[in-house]
């Protein structure tokens, strides 16, 4: 009797999560960001260095385009965008669950909300994985010379 088993490989995700980020003690929009990023990397190293970190966007109910940053009373509530990759899962809800529950243990009462995740492409992932190689090979061909090179020295 012959079975034959299908494998099936998940796909990757890469999620982007919204973080509320409280800082203390701030006088500009400017500073509260620089700081908040500073305190959500610090949180997140050296476990999830690979997290990208971004200022966030927000908008008053009209559509005003606001800063990241709100003040009141030297402290600041910070809106920051973590972006990460989560490798081999069946859907995209496990992927925001993935991402939540990795950034969520290392940023204690920071509220988190899940704003995208976006499937990552195979094919792109192949791309980047063969252009950042052909890059390294003709870096390398510029650092070795040539048999030749060496011989006319």
């Amino acid at each position: 009797m012959t079975v034959d088993v299908q494998l099936r490989c998940g796909m990757d995700c890469r999620v982007v999560v919204e973080a509320a980020v409280p800082v203390y003690d701030v006088e500009t929009p400017d500073e509260a960001i620089r700081i908040a990023i500073a305190k959500t990397g610090e949180m997140l190293n050296p476990d999830l260095n690979y997290v990208e970190i971004e200022m966030g966007s927000r908008t008053s109910p009209s559509g005003e385009e606001l800063p990241p940053a709100f003040i009141a009373a030297d402290e600041a509530l910070v809106a920051l965008e973590l972006e990460m990759k989560v490798f081999n899962v069946e859907q995209e809800e496990h992927a925001s669950r993935i991402a939540r529950k990795e950034i969520g243990q290392r940023l204690e009462n920071v509220p988190l909300t899940v704003l995208r995740v976006d499937p990552i492409e195979e094919d792109t992932a192949d791309e980047e994985e063969e252009s950042s190689t052909d890059t390294a090979d003709e870096e390398d061909d510029d650092l070795i010379p040539e048999f030749e090179e060496l011989v006319d020295e």
